[in-house]
């Protein structure tokens, strides 16, 4: 049975959904030697070659899905090469046989925390989709005179250059003068949302942490720049909440 391009190749863990469709947009990715196009249809049997380079596709069908938590440092970027040369997160993974390594959104260069990264490209799809609308927890510090007033404002909406974004949760976690921590949760993914709010009102973020992804934590023990693999039951575990989610249509 054919499929679309994007969720084969996203299934097999070339790239996110959205990832694949800019390649084909781009004419990077070629079917039976034809140069593919959006609404394109496939099977696991055809040649598919990203960039000239063919994808073993059966193979990568029978791989099982795998999920690391990465504790990411501040200094590092989450894209695979960087044109000023900066470390990036995929030179301290593992190295993966007959698919690759998605990163499941991003963290900006300063900031740190949990990264979810998979092998499976429809996982990483369901985790990133806004539809998904998945809760994103961090620690932040803030210098400023932080009022209920002002977190009042930041949990009913502040206007943003992208438009309206609020706060769903904050919680004060503690701390005085420059180093008053608080707790923040989002349920979407737009670039530097926790900074732009803050920034919004007036107030210097001076530490950002993510500390949960859904109902992934970051674990207690692992240090920074350092990887753990989740379980079998773990990813099923994930999974299982992501099946709780309604899906778009």
């Amino acid at each position: 049975m054919s499929e679309k391009i994007q969720k084969i190749l996203a299934n097999a863990g070339v790239g996110s959904r959205r990832q694949v469709e800019t390649w084909i947009q781009e004419g990077r990715i070629t079917v039976n030697g034809r140069v593919a196009t959006i609404g394109d249809r496939m099977t696991y049997h055809d040649k598919v070659c990203v960039d000239g380079r063919e994808i073993k596709l059966i193979r990568s069908k029978n791989q099982k899905s795998r999920v690391l938590l990465y504790h990411k440092p501040e200094g590092e970027m989450c894209t695979r090469h960087d044109p000023e040369g900066r470390p990036t997160i995929f030179e301290r993974l593992p190295i993966i046989r007959n698919s690759r390594w998605i990163c499941v959104g991003r963290l900006d260069f300063n900031t740190s925390g949990l990264l979810l990264i998979t092998n499976d490209g429809e996982l990483a799809n369901r985790l990133m989709h806004p539809s998904s609308e998945i809760e994103r927890e961090y620690a932040v510090r803030v210098r400023g005179d932080v009022t209920p007033e002002i977190i009042g404002r930041l949990q009913k909406g502040v206007h943003l250059e992208d438009g309206m974004a609020r706060f769903d949760q904050i919680i004060d976690a503690g701390g005085s003068g420059s180093n008053h921590w608080y707790h923040v949760t989002v349920k979407e993914g737009r670039n530097r949302l926790v900074r732009r709010l803050w920034e919004a009102l007036g107030f210097t973020v001076s530490r950002l942490i993510r500390i949960r992804f859904g109902n992934v934590y970051l674990p207690a023990g692992l240090r920074r720049g350092q990887h753990i693999e989740l379980h079998e039951d773990q990813v099923a575990d994930l999974e299982s909440f992501l099946g709780q989610i309604p899906q778009e249509k």
